[in-house]
């Protein structure tokens, strides 16, 4: 039996090379033999490297997975037929003692050589194909987003100060005002008239006066070319539902039931089937999955003394997505999640409040899609009521043990 760990180097020194050491271990009969060697990272080198392996009979390489500097690495082993083990870096960085390059390739070996290792978790292909999907998707969404402030700085820029008057620029007023300026016309008060709405809480004649300004040819020429963009942006972004919603056309019963879950609208149930998946198998339970996804805080206890600390390590994505959702289910209207946020702001802050709320939502998730069952709204009175329930009984067991018999009956609230 042969193993071999590998960890990557990155020295940021000048004149310094990025180099990688090798530990390699072989086992023959009760002798343990080992090696170490220093490669550099061009093709060449790491060519000679898996040569080196395979002359050595090596199964299977264990390395971190740091940064992207382990994936030329990858790259170059994989078509060998060598086991490669991706593993976090995290499950071994923590080891006093083991701060050098050489000890770190030795103490990633005899980890692997221990069992000790185990490798990340890979989605299968056609998840991973919705992966790149979806994320692309939320960057030219955010690429979108960029673009729209950036018109509305050009705007600043020739004194129109629609984002000060107006509480979004991205509503249909605002945007058919910054479309007619983007056109380089004259707003006037036929236009203001024409768009104008008794929601707005600006008047009239202060709408007028924020879209006068100073708009030059170049100016004029910035804008429609951010226009343009943002329209292109929009068409890819388009092509890109359109084959996600293809994906997922045979799950559609799925994802009606996760729609039903307060927060979650078709983009937040596509992105999250795309980073969790529909196998709910691979999490043991909702714990896990809350862990992995890092909405849950971490263990830290000494002498039996809890210390605080926040949200551990995990999928960002995942994490960016139920948050996300937490937001929206907190401006839902007599619901648990939304009275359970305003709960926890009053006492923990609203940053641990949304976290705490994206936790519940992430467990009915899991029970959803694990086939438990339905989601079911227990609304906002059942902490009241359950608070309730317990001072009931805790007051009626306290009378008895004075020696009353009692026998509780709910009287009718009064109106007023």
């Amino acid at each position: 039996m042969e193993e071999v760990s590998f960890r990557q180097v990155v020295s940021r020194g000048c004149g310094i090379d990025v180099h990688q050491k090798v530990a390699v271990a072989t086992i023959g009969g009760e002798a343990l033999r080992t090696q170490t060697r220093e490669f550099g990272t061009t093709t060449s080198s790491l060519t000679e490297m898996k040569e080196w392996l395979l002359g050595n009979g090596i199964t299977h390489v264990a390395m971190e997975s740091t940064g992207v500097y382990w994936k030329p690495v990858y790259n170059i082993l994989e078509p060998s037929g060598i086991k490669v083990w991706i593993v976090n870096a995290r499950h071994i960085k923590y080891v006093p003692g083991h701060k050098t390059d050489k000890q770190d390739s030795a103490w990633i070996l005899k980890l692997l050589l221990a069992g000790l290792l185990k490798p990340s978790y890979v989605p299968p292909k056609a998840q991973r194909e919705l992966r790149d999907l979806t994320r692309y998707r939320n960057k030219l969404v955010q690429n979108v987003a960029s673009e729209k402030n950036r018109i509305i700085r050009i705007l600043e820029d020739c004194n129109i100060k629609l984002s000060s008057v107006m509480s979004s620029t991205s509503g249909v007023t605002a945007t058919k005002l910054i479309d007619k300026l983007c056109d380089g016309k004259i707003v006037t008060r036929e236009d203001i008239d024409e768009v104008y709405h008794g929601k707005l809480q600006c008047s009239k004649d202060d709408l007028y006066e924020a879209c006068q300004g100073f708009i030059t040819d170049h100016h004029i020429f910035l804008l429609q070319a951010i226009k343009r963009d943002i329209e292109s942006t929009e068409s890819i972004i388009s092509e890109l539902s359109a084959r996600i919603k293809e994906s997922l056309s045979e799950y559609d019963n799925a994802m009606e039931v996760l729609r039903g879950i307060p927060g979650l609208n078709r983009k937040t149930v596509e992105d999250l089937i795309a980073e969790i998946g529909l196998d709910m198998s691979v999490f043991p339970t909702e714990k896990h999955l809350a862990s992995w996804a890092g909405m849950c805080p971490g263990n830290n206890e000494s002498a039996g003394k809890k210390k605080s600390g926040g949200v551990t390590h995990g999928n960002k994505q995942v994490k960016a997505v139920i948050t996300e959702a937490a937001w929206a289910a907190t401006r839902t209207k007599n619901t648990f999640y939304s009275a359970r946020y305003h709960r926890l702001a009053a006492r923990r802050g609203k940053k641990r409040a949304l976290i705490a709320v994206g936790h519940s939502i992430l467990k009915s998730v899991y029970h959803v899609l694990s086939g438990v069952e339905e989601y079911k709204e227990l609304g906002a009175d059942y902490v009241n009521q359950r608070v309730e329930k317990r001072r009931r009984l805790y007051l009626k067991r306290e009378l008895e043990k004075l020696g009353y018999d009692v026998q509780l009956t709910q009287q009718e609230r009064q109106a007023g």
